[in-house]
C-alpha cells in the first residue's frame, strides 16, 4: 500500500486575481452510490459543520452544480463510474468543462493507467475506493484542501495500492486531451481529423504519443484501460 504523498501549499488551493491564495468552501461529492455519498458527507460534516457539503449522482447534475456554486471554489470528489459518463472520459469532460477546477478522484479501479491518465488530466489525486471512506476525509484534511482542522498525530493517508498527487505525472497539453476525450468515444483517425481539423497523419502522431504516454500498444488496450 503506498502513502499519499502530500500536495505542496501552491497545488491546495486556487489564486485570485490578486495571487492571493483562495482557500475553498465547499465540497462537491459525485458518486452515483447513496451510501458513498451519505457516508462522506456525514464524515465531513462531523469534521465541522462550516464546510459546504454538495452532492450529484450524475457528470450532468455534477456540471450543473458545479457552474451554479462555482464562485465558492468547490473541491469536487469525483467518482469516475457515473450513469452518463465512465472512466477517464469522467474526467476529461469536466476539466474541459472547468479546467481550474480541482479534482480528487475516487475510483473503484486500482489501476495504474487510470491513475496515470487522472494525473495527466491534472486532479489532484487519485484514491482507489477500496478503503475506508475516512481515508478520503483524512487526505483531504490533511492536505489543508478545504480547511478542514489538521491532526498532526494522525497515522499517514493510505488508500488501497494506488494513490498519487498530480506533481508525480506529465500534463496533456489541451489538443492531447481533446483527441483522448475523441479515442475513448470510439473516434477513428479519420473521424477525429474531420472533428479536429488535423490531417490523418498529425491525428496518429498524436495517437502514438498518448500509447507512449501510458504505456500501451494498442488503441484498443489503451481504450480498455482508460474506461
Amino acid at each position: 500500500m503506498a502513502t499519499a504523498t502530500p500536495l505542496p501549499p501552491h497545488a491546495a488551493a486556487l489564486r485570485g486575481e490578486a495571487g492571493v491564495v483562495i482557500p475553498a468552501r465547499g465540497i462537491l461529492v459525485v458518486d452515483d452510490h447513496e451510501l458513498v455519498r451519505l457516508g462522506l458527507r456525514a464524515l465531513l460534516l462531523a469534521e465541522t459543520g462550516s464546510v459546504p457539503v454538495h452532492e450529484a449522482r450524475c457528470l450532468a447534475d455534477a456540471l450543473r452544480l458545479y457552474e451554479l456554486h462555482v464562485a465558492s471554489h468547490l473541491l469536487v470528489l469525483l467518482d469516475l463510474d457515473l450513469p452518463d459518463a465512465q472512466g477517464l472520459d469522467t474526467l476529461v469532460r469536466f476539466k474541459r468543462a472547468f479546467p481550474a477546477s480541482r479534482v480528487v478522484v475516487l475510483s473503484g479501479k486500482d489501476s495504474h493507467v487510470l491513475m496515470q491518465g487522472v494525473m495527466a488530466l491534472g486532479a489532484q489525486a487519485f484514491l482507489p475506493k477500496t478503503g475506508h471512506l475516512g481515508e478520503v476525509l483524512r487526505y483531504v484534511r490533511d492536505n489543508d484542501l478545504v480547511g478542514l482542522p489538521a491532526r498532526p498525530s494522525a497515522a499517514p493517508v493510505t488508500a488501497g495500492t494506488q494513490a498519487a498527487t498530480a506533481e508525480l505525472q506529465p500534463q496533456l497539453n489541451a489538443r492531447q486531451v481533446e483527441i483522448l476525450d475523441w479515442l475513448l468515444a470510439g473516434k477513428s483517425n479519420k473521424e477525429i481529423a474531420q472533428l479536429s481539423r488535423l490531417t490523418e497523419g498529425t491525428v496518429k502522431n498524436h495517437v502514438s504519443t498518448l500509447l507512449l504516454l501510458f504505456g500501451m500498444r494498442s488503441r484498443a488496450q489503451l481504450i480498455s484501460s482508460l474506461r
